[in-house]
């Protein structure tokens, strides 16, 4: 067996390998070498990964529907490096704060191609969307919808929104990312008749465009079906408004595209989502006589996920005998809490001993003062020693964007590679840095 066979290619960015000392190489650099330099933890992202998978959905939805803006979801990691990297790639930006929008205003990312999404906007955010001449606002609340209209006009301008309706479809994933069933916080739900009511309201209010509807079901989805029933729905759905005004012009089934994060899971492809949506939208529009609307889709788990590796150094090892191994690493909950918050399952590398079997069960517990602060529980890896490396594999999305001090522990920085060069697009924070906004 080789040692590239001997690592789970398939959550790894592209072209990972092992080289002949057994390391783990991510974006033609060796991990070890990256933990040395920039310390641990660190968060790795490999840039031709990131890019390539941009690409990847502008190419499979628009060769089946040219009309198709492909939407990044700022909220699962977003920084000044990368929005430049989305722009150049053609992509929008969905928003959900005015910290995000601020960001990309700050690299002069086209704001007439962002879209502010949530649930709660603040009057303030709803103003600096307006002011900043963003591309759509998407309502999500009878308050937002009077509060945005009424801030519209006092500015003499008219915005354009989409409206995100809930059409009560589970899309069988975990119960704290699924957003699309009846019982959830977010849109205006079908089933209640709140949605046709936000429709009517929209329409005629006079400083706002509805340009058309979205919804979002949930994430990560690994089926296909959801997608299928959700789009059929809300464009039938739509088709019932067109005498009151509604033109579907614009139509957004959201994002939620699954990745793999352990070597068992098999996600459909970018191109299986996009025929399921397309086809079905396609469909749909002609039995209805409707012609076909813009589509924006919203990946972002799918986009920087896969292209993110997390390294972390071995410090105590704890054996319990008869109970339980434990390996304890530099980080932990405060810089990835999906393990303990969704009970998410990630693969474990042993990155400097990459070609070796693994031969000890083990648990990769984090510094962090939570018993349940574990990365990885009753896991296979090589014999550990303190001071080695390991690597958590599709890490890119939601560790580093819901990282937190917890402990007054600083956030760990972010390294962007591509063939074998190293860039630092995120240092990693002091502790004058998180005192900065104290005050004594």
């Amino acid at each position: 067996m080789t040692p590239e066979a001997m690592i789970p290619q398939t959550v790894l960015p592209q072209g990972a390998t092992v080289n002949g000392q057994g390391h783990l190489v991510i974006g033609g650099c060796d991990t070890l070498d990256l933990a040395d330099e920039f310390g641990t933890p660190v968060y790795i992202l490999d840039e031709e990964s990131l890019r390539q998978k941009c690409r990847r959905f502008v190419q499979e939805f628009q060769k089946r529907h040219p009309a198709t803006q492909v939407v990044y979801a700022s909220k699962a990691y977003i920084n000044p490096a990368l929005a430049k990297i989305f722009a150049e790639e053609g992509l929008g930006l969905d928003v959900v704060s005015g910290g995000e929008l601020a960001l990309a205003k700050s690299v002069d990312f086209p704001l007439d191609q962002v879209y502010f999404h949530g649930n709660n906007k603040s009057p303030q955010e709803l103003a600096e969307a307006v002011e900043n001449n963003i591309g759509w606002v998407v309502l999500d609340s009878f308050h937002e919808l009077e509060i945005l209209n009424a801030i519209a006009g006092d500015a003499g301008k008219i915005q354009n929104v989409l409206i995100r309706v809930s059409p009560g479809i589970d899309p069988h994933t975990h119960a704290h990312t699924t957003t699309g069933i009846l019982d959830s916080k977010f849109g205006f739900s079908i089933q209640t008749g709140h949605a046709a009511q936000a429709i009517r309201q929209t329409l005629q209010a006079a400083n706002l465009s509805l340009r058309g509807l979205h919804f979002h079901l949930g994430s990560p989805i690994f089926e296909l079906e959801p997608y299928r029933a959700a789009v059929d729905l809300v464009i039938r759905f739509a088709s019932e408004f067109r005498e009151d005004g509604l033109e579907l012009k614009e139509f957004s089934p959201g994002g939620g595209f699954a990745i793999a994060y352990t070597r068992d899971q098999e996600p459909p492809d970018v191109g299986e989502y996009a025929e399921a949506i397309v086809s079905t939208m396609i469909s749909t529009c002609q039995e209805l006589s409707m012609p076909l609307p813009r589509l924006i889709i919203e990946p972002g788990r799918s986009i920087i996920g896969p292209a993110g590796v997390a390294l972390y150094r071995v410090g105590t090892i704890k054996d319990i005998p008869g109970v339980r191994r434990y390996v304890s690493v530099d980080g932990g909950m405060g810089d990835n809490i999906r393990p303990a918050l969704y009970q998410a399952v990630y693969e474990v590398i042993a990155a400097g001993k990459a070609d070796q079997k693994p031969s000890r069960k083990v648990t990769i517990a984090g510094k962090y003062c939570e018993s349940g602060d574990l990365l990885a529980t009753d896991i296979m890896l090589p014999e550990m020693e303190t001071g080695d490396i390991i690597a958590i594999p599709a890490a890119g999305a939601y560790c580093p964007s819901m990282a937190s001090n917890y402990n007054l522990n600083p956030r760990p920085p972010m390294v962007l590679v591509r063939n074998g060069e190293s860039r630092l697009i995120r240092r990693r924070e002091s502790y004058q840095d998180m005192m900065h906004c104290d005050v004594v």
